[in-house]
């Protein structure tokens, strides 16, 4: 999703003698090539081959599993997984990337039905597995998606019938902690159900998945309409869509709403699918999509109640995308919270502004409007990055308990259960 085609990379000719540039045909995956100057590499692979490759003066391409790719002399040193080059126990790199000599070439290059070889100057062996260069190669990257997901309006969110989890089951189970997450990671929210009351329990809870991010707002918080923070949250009043700490430089990754207590009318909660609503907006105008994605603006967030004295500011795009694949990965959206926008020159703000008004109509329509009625007993995970969420206004007395998560530790326990995360 998201995938736009991005201008081609490293088309670089091979420099020949004089002044000649030439292509060079493909070599077969079974010959061997010594690169020395009477080598001019003019061998024609046989189409029943598997993959072919050719060298050009900086790089090598390889074609193989329909993926035609670039690689850099100096890429391919540095990523050498040889024993004394890469620490297969720590998984961490062993060669000091600035001892590599930028001007690199590979004194020999073979290719089996597996496995790239090539030998360097000082006699040095690098192999690579083919599979792993289709995976790992820029090419590669920009065919696949970093987080697969399902992308939602109210409609398809009901037809899906998501299941919520039994509390117990999250707890004490793989399979019941697995199934949350892969809901949480397909769709931006999940719930788990029969959750005692109290924040403790709820603390329990979100430290089954994730470290607790503290923040100004403290560890655990109590939520309800005291106005004890400078934050229209902290009323009665009805909140329009939004994401949370836009104001952080990293907004918080993950919130947790677990509705303790509600004595009175109203109070839903609103929820809405940011990446479907972007998906929209890319389709029907992809050049507000991409303005969307490269103008800075600032978050801020001005507080001076009681002893809480703060003055946060985040700075970065409405929509975050990976440049590779144009996967978008962070939405930043909250009206109430968007600072002065002192960041975009004049003849660049008008044209924001209407990007920003069609994402707003996307964000807005009904149909993309998911409603629900929080109670005790029943926590929801929310993807703050992906998902936004509002209130309709409410009367008598409502609290809410919960607290962000760190993001990296989610995907990092999603992972250890084997999902792509």
């Amino acid at each position: 999703m998201w995938c736009r085609s991005l201008a081609c990379l490293f088309k670089v000719p091979c420099q020949l003698s004089g002044s000649t540039r030439h292509r060079s045909p493909w070599l077969p995956c079974d010959r061997r090539t010594v690169l020395t100057a009477a080598a001019r590499w003019h061998h024609t692979a046989p189409e029943s081959l598997k993959c072919a490759w050719q060298l050009h003066g900086d790089h090598l391409e390889l074609r193989y599993a329909n993926t035609l790719m670039r690689f850099d002399f100096v890429w391919l040193r540095d990523h050498c997984r040889s024993a004394s080059c890469y620490n297969a126990k720590t998984n961490q790199r062993s060669l000091d990337t600035a001892s590599v000599d930028l001007g690199i070439k590979p004194k020999a290059v073979r290719v089996d039905e597996t496995t790239l070889f090539l030998t360097w100057p000082d006699g040095h062996v690098t192999r690579y597995g083919l599979e792993w260069l289709v995976k790992n190669s820029y090419e590669g990257q920009k065919q696949q998606v970093m987080h697969p997901r399902i992308l939602w309006n109210a409609e398809i969110y009901r037809q899906a019938q998501v299941p919520s989890v039994d509390c117990r089951s999250f707890l004490e189970t793989d399979e019941g902690l697995k199934e949350f997450l892969q809901n949480f990671l397909l769709y931006g929210i999940a719930f788990v159900e029969n959750v005692t009351p109290t924040k403790e329990d709820t603390e329990i809870l979100a430290e089954r998945i994730s470290l607790i991010r503290e923040t100004i707002y403290g560890r655990m918080w109590y939520f309800t309409s005291d106005f004890s923070r400078g934050d229209t949250a902290y009323t009665k009043l009805a909140l329009d869509r939004h994401t949370d700490t836009t104001y952080f430089q990293e907004p918080c990754g993950i919130q947790v709403f677990h509705c303790l207590k509600h004595e009175g009318t109203g109070g839903r909660t609103l929820l809405v699918d940011g990446f479907y609503a972007a998906e929209q907006v890319l389709r029907q105008a992809p050049d507000q999509f991409e303005l969307l994605s490269k103008v800075p603006l600032k978050h801020e967030y001005v507080e001076n109640v009681g002893d809480c004295h703060n003055h946060m500011i985040g700075v970065g795009p409405v929509l975050n995308v990976y440049p590779w694949n144009n996967e978008l990965y962070l939405i930043r959206y909250n009206n109430y919270d968007r600072a002065v926008i002192n960041t975009v020159p004049y003849d660049v703000v008008h044209r924001w502004y209407a990007a920003h008004r069609t994402l707003t109509t996307e964000l807005r329509r009904p149909e993309n409007e998911l409603w629900v009625k929080l109670k005790p007993g029943k926590a929801l995970f929310i993807d703050n990055w992906r998902v936004l969420h509002g209130r309709e206004a409410f009367t008598g007395y409502r609290q809410l308990c919960g607290c962000y998560l760190t993001r990296d530790d989610v995907l990092n326990t999603a992972r250890l259960l084997g999902l792509q995360a």
